[in-house]
């Protein structure tokens, strides 16, 4: 699913192959209006401009942990990007002149596809499990593995910087692979 580019290393295991060592468990899975990796927004602002909303289906044994969640304006979810190669460790963005190691990156292509996103709250169900969202920057299907509420006085710092990259248009340039 994902090209290989010039200047690009590969792990010489796959962590997929790896015995676990963390026991991370799936509390659930994202319900999406995008089927496919091109169809897919490359990240939330994008996700926000299509006007799609999405819904978060939590499984049944962590339905309680909802309980006062719908306080919330905003959710940090992190999801496992499933469909994502997990060998790649130095990537070349298209956007950007020199490959890049996976740490300094965005790409859900990691040793541990592990997505961020953080996502307008619209609703809360307890009882179905139900989350409605704003919108979202993954596959229909994608696996959820936490929940967290976003606190704006703690979790933003309106003067962080990448060196290098020009933020001041608003825009993200995307690395050139999304989710899956």
């Amino acid at each position: 699913m994902f090209e290989t580019r010039g200047g690009e290393k590969l792990l010489e295991t796959d962590p997929a192959d790896m015995p676990p060592d963390g026991h991370v468990v799936f509390i659930g899975r994202i319900a999406s209006p995008w089927q496919t990796r091109e169809t897919c927004p490359k990240n939330m602002r994008v996700a926000r401009e299509t006007g799609q909303p999405a819904i978060l289906m939590v499984d049944q044994p962590y339905r309680d942990g909802l309980l006062g969640l719908e306080r919330a304006s905003h959710i940090v979810i992190l999801s496992w990007l499933h469909h994502a190669p997990r060998t790649l460790i130095v990537q070349k963005p298209r956007h950007a002149a020199e490959p890049k190691g996976v740490f300094s990156l965005r790409s859900p292509a990691r040793p541990n596809p592990v997505g961020l996103h953080v996502a307008g709250l619209v609703a809360v169900d307890i009882e179905s499990g139900r989350i409605d969202l704003d919108a979202i920057d993954v596959l229909d299907g994608t696996p959820v593995i936490d929940i967290k509420p976003y606190f704006a006085s703690t979790d933003a710092f309106a003067e962080a910087t990448i060196a290098g990259r020009d933020e001041s248009s608003g825009r993200n340039e995307p690395s050139g692979r999304n989710e899956q």
